[in-house]
């Protein structure tokens, strides 16, 4: 055999290093500066604000407010039917009983509780979301700026 194909390496040499050192710099250079450090937020971003869990207290309000309105004269409508019929038998005037008056006073009572429900988004809800909303989007415009 000759010694242009050695079967084995030989022990005095050594691969060469794939790699750089594992430190980062060399020791005879200043180590390197440490990142800039950013400006924490004024306020937490909106997914942990309570911005959100006002909004959802608001529009439960707003919901119970209005359907209350509405099946609770409903409700009440049925339990005189059921319990008081003398009482809904009444004549008001001429043929007109207080259970018929009652029941045509259901659609006037449905439309107040329409009316109340978008009284109460215009002046509690739609405020809050309108805020959430331009939080949101210069929330969305600061993160495009980084």
């Amino acid at each position: 055999m000759s010694d242009a194909f050695p079967s084995r390496p030989s022990p005095d040499h050594s691969p060469p290093l794939a790699s750089s050192p594992s430190y980062v710099t060399y020791p005879w250079q200043p180590p390197p500066a440490p990142p800039a450090q950013r400006r924490p937020p004024r306020r937490t971003p909106l997914g942990h604000h309570s911005d959100l869990r006002i909004l959802r207290t608001a529009y439960r309000w707003q919901r119970r407010v209005a359907t209350l309105t509405a099946l609770g004269y409903f409700t009440l409508f049925l339990v005189l039917s059921a319990y008081a019929p003398s009482f809904m038998t009444r004549t008001v005037s001429g043929g007109l009983t207080l259970g018929l008056l009652l029941g045509l006073l259901q659609v006037p009572v449905t439309f107040l509780a329409i009316a109340l429900y978008a009284y109460t988004a215009r002046h509690t809800v739609d405020p809050i979301a309108d805020r959430i909303r331009r939080q949101a989007a210069l929330d969305s415009r600061q993160e495009t700026v980084r």
